[in-house]
């Protein structure tokens, strides 16, 4: 009989977490939250103190019999839940729902909490226990009662003054703020013209390309040359002045150092994640958490990362000193840091774990795992390694040189370029960067000294506009929302599916749009609950919520401060605003049927501009300016195969389509263009071509005509070519930015991929 139960969230540590503590242990799964709050109004009760009225989780009900059935035949209760507020949480509702059945009479409860799966943390924590930390629960608790509370009021507002079923959350709502905010600013955009000017040279036959710097000893700023005409004259008087030759005036040579960046914390893998290997934050933690947890490696499972929940960059240093060692057997002495690098966390108030993302051991390499691990949880495991050896390695030494070329006596050229002296972290890792960030291209220039003369093959003008700020990505919405202090690394993922979820946003090529019904949700809260939506209140929320997990505040009283304005505002927009007031928007123009004003209005297919004297007058036109007919446009020398009715182009919620002119007594509906028949034989049922079609949010990809009776696509374009490795029919063509142009094998167990430019024509 074991003496002790040990309590975790997830089924997958059971096993190991048993085989290291014996016999004497029996190990049990809550599978995650135990209890929850009720699901109706009035489970969190501001007129009594704010009470909070738990229910048991009705699914999760049969593991707490199991956890119930063990206990009575045993000593002690061990909560080794995850070592943050979620999981203190949950073991105090573990020991709350015990001690209603009175189980825990005469028994020991410990506390225990380990940063990493392997027998030496898991035996050490078992060792050296603590007490339940009530500040923690009651962080936890005030994060779920501002939840319930904003959920409960704000959502049945939403429902009436914009349209049923939709909601609103505290932390979703800011971000929501940044996605439409940016989408605006895109909008507004005025793109100006520039013109560059490059020369293309040759010295000692390697070329190389050197930039304007001064035309007529004036010097060049963005907008210095704004139209072809004088782009066109610069480009004469240059090659007038050079007669083909360009002089060396000024070799500016450098030596800089760039220095690692700090491991992994939950922002930063999530972020490194999306640029690096395109998964979603979603993704990115969902295969973190299986790392963490444990995979079986040649019979043993055994966690291959520490806790993936965590705002902290310090690694343990029994761990530095391991990885130190490594680096100086795998890569030699001259790649290992000076001094310990230590780095400081940028959190204000960092918490939850203790540690940053690192393997558990940096002698397992990603190579030699490879074939114990999903092609996911490879990706993210050598991201997560190398990030890891990087941080202990000396920093990169990098010459740069910048060379001054005079064009005549009056204009003067600049080619800059830089060489790697020492690669040293460089060697196994760098950092990506976001759009803003990114960086010209190193680039090699041929040894020059002062005299030098250059030959002079071509001045190039280009002409460019300005671009809008981009649109967010997963890793720079993250990053956005950690600079405002928005949530907290653990709820980034759930913000990003939430908006998606609710349709708040659409994601389109990696990128962030709001659609209509987002646009004008976002624009009520601003408008008429504009301090729930800044920044700065929620950052300062957020940092309330760490004031009250270190025992520095109480709870209660944080809640009271934000219950009572935040509820005087429900009250008032109830009574006081009409769903017109929230759902139009007044133009400053007639309306050419009636003269009455019109207004931008939300209807079941999204915004368009609609006459205010509705339904007197029912002028409608969509927000592209194309006007609305009331008459179906119908489809000219056909009918409809199901019963001979007209056929009618309609437009949906994803665009224009043709349906039956009898609906809904005939339901029949084809898309507008056809799919276009790539003659290619789907390889999974062999009775059918793949076609061409269209997503929802217009996105191209390729699937069989024989849907949904065969259900294989693919989004990459199918050639007839089979796969060598696998044998599989057909290949595909992948573009992206980082690979460029790949034959790749659509079978995901398949790592067949070749350059297209590799391939013999």
């Amino acid at each position: 009989m074991a003496k002790h139960v040990v309590i975790v969230e997830s089924p997958a540590k059971c096993k190991t977490i048993k085989k290291y503590l014996g016999k004497d242990y029996t190990v049990l799964a809550s599978y995650g939250h135990v209890r929850d709050l009720l699901p109706k109004e009035g489970a969190v009760d501001p007129e009594d103190n704010f009470k909070m009225t738990y229910e048991a989780i009705e699914r999760n009900a049969k593991h707490v019999d199991a956890i119930a059935k063990a206990l009575s035949k045993a000593d002690t209760l061990c909560l080794a839940t995850d070592p943050d507020r979620e999981g203190e949480a949950i073991s105090w509702h573990v020991q709350q729902l015990l001690e209603e059945k009175g189980l825990l009479e005469g028994k020991e409860v410990k506390r225990v909490v380990f940063n990493e799966i392997t027998k030496s943390a898991i035996v050490d924590a078992v060792a050296n226990p603590r007490e339940l930390s009530m500040d923690l629960v009651d962080a936890q608790q005030l994060r779920r009662a501002l939840d319930y509370l904003v959920g409960f009021n704000l959502s049945p507002l939403l429902w009436r003054k914009v349209r049923p079923g939709l909601s609103a959350g505290r932390v979703q709502s800011p971000a929501l703020r940044m996605i439409v905010e940016r989408e605006l600013e895109i909008e507004k955009f005025d793109a100006k013209e520039y013109w560059s000017i490059t020369s293309h040279d040759t010295f000692e036959k390697q070329k190389f390309q050197a930039r304007l710097t001064y035309l007529d000893n004036e010097k060049q700023e963005q907008f210095s040359i704004t139209n072809e005409e004088t782009a066109l004259a610069a480009k004469k008087a240059l090659e007038d002045a050079a007669q083909g030759k360009l002089v060396v005036k000024k070799v500016d040579k450098k030596q800089r150092k760039r220095q690692p960046t700090a491991p992994f914390i939950t922002s930063t893998l999530q972020q490194e994640a999306a640029r690096k290997i395109g998964f979603t934050a979603q993704r990115t933690m969902r295969t973190a958490q299986s790392l963490y947890e444990g995979i079986s490696v040649g019979g043993d499972a055994e966690g291959l990362i520490t806790y993936m929940r965590t705002d902290s960059v310090h690694i343990a240093d029994e761990a530095i000193v391991d990885i130190r060692g490594f680096i100086a057997e795998q890569y030699g002495k001259d790649f290992v840091a000076a001094d310990v690098r230590t780095f400081k966390t940028k959190a204000k108030n960092a918490q939850e774990a203790h540690e940053a993302i690192r393997p558990t051991s940096i002698r397992r390499r990603p190579e030699e795992l490879k074939e114990y691990l999903t092609d996911e949880q490879f990706k993210l495991y050598q991201l997560i390694w190398k990030r890891t050896i990087a941080s202990q390695m000396v920093h990169a030494t990098i010459h740069t040189v910048a060379v001054d070329l005079a064009c005549g006596s009056d204009h003067m050229f600049r080619a800059n370029g830089s060489t790697i002296h020492h690669a040293g972290f460089m060697k196994v890792y760098l950092e990506g960067v976001d759009d803003s960030q990114q960086e010209d291209d190193e680039k090699l220039l041929p040894l020059m000294e002062e005299g030098d003369t250059v030959d002079l093959d071509e001045v190039e003008c280009k002409q460019h506009f300005t671009e809008p700020p981009p649109r967010y990505s997963e890793a720079s919405l993250i990053k956005a929302l950690e600079e405002h202090g928005i949530g907290r690394p653990s709820t980034y993922a759930s913000i990003i599916h939430t908006l998606l979820n609710r349709e708040y946003v659409t994601l389109d090529k990696k990128r962030f749009t709001p659609s209509d019904v987002g646009r004008i949700v976002c624009k009520f809260l601003a408008d008429y609950f504009t301090k729930y939506v800044d920044y700065d209140f929620t950052a300062t929320l957020e940092d309330k919520l760490d004031d009250v997990a270190r025992g520095e505040q109480k709870w209660v009283p944080v809640l009271d401060e934000f219950w009572m304005p935040f509820k005087t505002i429900i009250d008032d927009v109830a009574e006081n605003v009409q769903r017109k007031d929230v759902t139009q928007e007044a133009l400053d123009e007639e309306c050419p049927e009636c003269q009455k004003p019109l207004s931008i209005r939300l209807g079941k297919r999204g915004r368009f501009v609609g006459c205010t004297n509705y339904p007197e007058c029912k002028f409608t036109r969509n927000m592209d300016g194309e006007v609305q007919s009331s008459e179906p446009e119908v489809v000219a020398d056909r009918k409809c195969p199901k019963c001979e009715s007209e056929l009618h182009i309609k437009l949906g919620r994803y665009g224009k389509f043709i349906g039956c002119g009898s609906y809904p007594k005939c339901k029949h509906i084809e898309p507008l263009e056809k799919p276009k028949d790539t003659e290619i034989q789907c390889p999974e049922c062999k009775k059918g071509n793949m076609l061409t079609r269209k997503s929802r949010y217009g996105k191209i990809f390729y699937s069989c005509e024989h849907y949904p009776t065969c259900k294989y696509a693919t989004w990459n374009e199918p050639l007839t070519e089979p796969c060598p490795t696998c044998k599989w029919p057909i290949t595909t063509l992948k573009v992206t930015k980082r690979w460029g142009t790949e034959k790749v094998c659509p079978q995901k167990e398949c790592d067949y991929k070749i350059k297209v430019d590799d391939v013999e024509e």
